[in-house]
């Protein structure tokens, strides 16, 4: 019993705390549906540690591996693509579930894989499911966060991502440890230890698909497919006392204004589009062209040619990894505050130098037994630069270019837009990991060089053409003006 003067605990006023309740549960919702994000770090990044071993282990040219490596990207784009349309029919939660089969089917054939053939196979079967929770996770967590935490709960899918790139990163680098002869070699259990590699991607696999079994459905599939109360139950857990009445009518209308994507509404006066959508595809393209993945894809295998030994190399990968977790936290803390147009130049600009610093160390080291030998300054120095390169693109283009692809274009043309960009920046992905390992057999001051020539226009591109977009409302977006016309 309470006096009239006293404040009722807690537990006293359940009223009072379902609004704290209802973001819990909103976090945790999100939390559950970013584990996709996790695996498409994790299935992307795991092959890191395991490119020499394949090379060797089935004599692969430079051109080939880079094949191989890069084959995953190409059903990413597939299943961007398709998840789509797919979780409209079928809901976003089954769409989780197939993507978190695909992912288990992709690891185990990857572990057994008997050639590069089918290797290549079982990668593009992966990057069907990295594509798909590509595209529903991000859905699923905008259509179930309450809009105050939105954008926070957004930006759990860009930490999940770089989470499971350094959980992979650290596995394969346990892996190869424990192992008799580093990845190349046999692990302990039996096996070749980079067959361990793929298959150890199925254990989150497998925790993504039974957390989705959990999670209801999102109210916007619900209320398109006329189970309105279902849509009620699930809104009322992340809403709280919120009004969930006026919340349905409005995803009502919502989809009453959708648009399925249509290229032709992209047609413009500019090489045939939009300024605007050269505006996303550039910016999709240049985040991929400074090279970033050639980082999380190839490190452990760059290193060792520059004089590291495998131990070093996986680790010195790790530590890249750690950078760009906590670099990701500084975007997510900046991105609202000093706006976007900042960020990406600051970080063009910090990319440029570092990797300028790294193709000149690569550049100029001595040759030995026919690889360029890292001495003890240049070693240092190259490292550091490294660092310096993931922390400047994680900081900024990482994730801002995701930011401002979700909101730079207006309401009409945001779908198709968006579809368009996206594909951009997988081709673009695609061919910087197809073509590095013949580049960079080549020459690696000649891949460097380029990454560094590809960020400095990508400086140039922001500073004359990019938009900023902080503070707009979306239906506003209409009224955006390159720099130079507001000049």
């Amino acid at each position: 019993m309470t006096t009239s003067g006293s404040r009722p605990r807690p537990s006293d006023d359940p009223e009072r705390d379902r609004p704290s309740h209802a973001t819990a549960t909103a976090v945790l919702l999100a939390a559950a549906a970013a584990l996709g994000g996790f695996l498409f770090g994790y299935d992307s990044s795991v092959i890191n540690g395991a490119v020499d071993a394949i090379k060797g282990r089935f004599d692969l040219s430079g051109f080939v591996v880079g094949l191989v490596v890069s084959s995953a990207l190409l059903g990413c784009a597939a299943g961007a693509w398709f998840a789509g349309p797919i979780g409209d029919r079928i809901g976003r939660v089954r769409v989780m579930l197939i993507a978190g089969v695909l992912f288990v089917v992709s690891s185990m054939g990857s572990a057994l894989a008997f050639s590069a053939a089918d290797l290549t196979a079982w990668r593009l079967v992966g990057g069907l499911a990295i594509g798909a929770a590509s595209v529903i996770a991000p859905a699923y967590i905008a259509e179930i966060a309450p809009a105050a935490v939105r954008g926070r709960l957004g930006s759990l899918q860009q930490m999940a991502i770089v989470l499971g790139i350094f959980a992979a990163l650290v596995v394969d680098y346990v892996i190869a440890r424990v192992s008799d002869g580093g990845a190349s070699g046999t692990f302990p259990w039996g096996g070749d230890a980079w067959r361990w590699m793929f298959a150890s991607a199925a254990v989150p696999a497998v925790l993504y698909g039974a957390v989705a079994l959990t999670i209801p459905e999102s109210p916007r599939y619900l209320v398109k497919r006329r189970r309105t109360a279902e849509a009620r139950r699930v809104l009322r857990r992340v809403m709280g006392r919120g009004d969930v009445d006026a919340k349905i009518k409005e995803i009502v209308r919502s989809i009453a204004e959708d648009r399925p994507v249509r290229l032709g509404d992209l047609r413009g006066n500019r090489f045939g589009l939009l300024p605007i959508v050269w505006v996303g595809i550039l910016l999709s393209v240049f985040q991929q062209f400074v090279g970033i993945n050639v980082i999380f894809y190839y490190s452990s295998s760059l290193w060792q040619a520059v004089g590291f030994s495998e131990s070093d190399a996986m680790f010195t990968s790790v530590i890249n990894s750690l950078v760009n977790v906590a670099f990701t936290l500084v975007a997510i803390a900046l991105v609202d505050r000093i706006g976007r147009r900042p960020l990406l130049l600051a970080g063009a600009a910090g990319m440029a130098v570092s990797l300028g610093t790294l193709a000149a160390c690569f550049g100029t080291a001595p040759v030995v037994d026919g690889e360029p030998n890292l001495g003890d300054v240049a070693g240092p120095v190259a490292l550091v630069a490294a660092n310096v390169f993931v922390a400047s693109f994680a900081a900024t283009w990482g994730p801002v270019v995701w930011v401002m692809l979700g909101e730079m274009f207006n309401n009409f043309i945001r779908a198709s837009a968006l579809a368009v960009a996206a594909a951009a920046q997988w081709v673009a992905n695609w061919v910087i990991t197809t073509t590095f390992p013949g580049i960079s057999g080549f020459s690696l001051l000649l891949a460097y060089g380029l990454y560094t020539a590809f960020s400095v226009l990508a400086f140039l591109f922001v500073l004359r053409a990019v938009p900023e977009t902080k503070g707009r409302e979306l239906e506003d977006m209409d009224r955006l003006a390159a720099p130079r016309a507001r000049a």
